[in-house]
């Protein structure tokens, strides 16, 4: 599987924010998006997901399943967590688990073993509205378990993570990437992947 990025223009308010950028992914592989406020990280995993429009370029995910879209083989985590306040956090994962599987695949884990990853399990029955800002993270990245998807988007993943919750996370990319899974992840904070690629966009001038 790879994911190919060809001259990708990306305009937000009538400014050119993403200008003829190349890049590829391949299995197995993570890319680090770095780079100051407004030089285009957030635009483009947007872009990606197909949340924004493309002004010219092309965006193309290679080996995966051909009946369906790039953004129906990624997970996109931005800054909001996704989750409802009123229902419990393992309500909250059962949903996105059914919503977001396509079809069924062992590389998806069940809501229990999501929490576990993620050291949630104790407050499974918790209304999510009721957690921490870093427990309502660690039960957001835990949707990316639930149901396999071979592409992650990440916006600024590590978002009120302490330094434990981060080696966890840290650990399940490394685990996503072994499986044959692709990363773009946006972020001003090291991920914990030594091998991952970067890309380094402009200033924000």
């Amino acid at each position: 599987m790879r994911l190919s990025v060809d001259d990708l223009c990306v305009s937000r308010g009538g400014r050119l924010v993403l200008d003829r950028l190349s890049f590829s992914v391949c299995a197995g592989q993570a890319l680090v998006v770095t780079g100051p406020n407004g030089a285009g990280k957030s635009t483009l995993l947007r872009a990606l997901a197909g949340l924004l429009p493309r002004a010219s370029g092309g965006v193309a995910l290679a080996g995966g399943a051909p009946e369906a879209e790039l953004a129906q083989q990624a997970h996109y985590l931005a800054h909001s967590d996704g989750m409802k306040a009123a229902l419990t956090v393992e309500e909250n994962l059962d949903f996105w688990s059914r919503y977001l599987a396509q079809a069924p695949d062992r590389r998806s884990r069940s809501v229990e073993a999501a929490l576990g990853v993620v050291g949630l399990g104790h407050v499974a029955s918790a209304p999510f509205g009721v957690l921490s800002a870093g427990q309502k993270r660690r039960a957001a990245l835990a949707r990316l378990l639930v149901a396999f998807r071979p592409l992650w988007l990440l916006d600024e993943p590590l978002t009120a993570l302490d330094r434990a919750s981060r080696e966890k996370f840290a650990a399940a990319m490394r685990d996503h990437c072994a499986q044959g899974g692709l990363i773009v992840a946006a972020t001003h904070e090291p991920l914990g992947l030594d091998e991952a690629k970067e890309l380094a966009l402009g200033s924000a001038g």
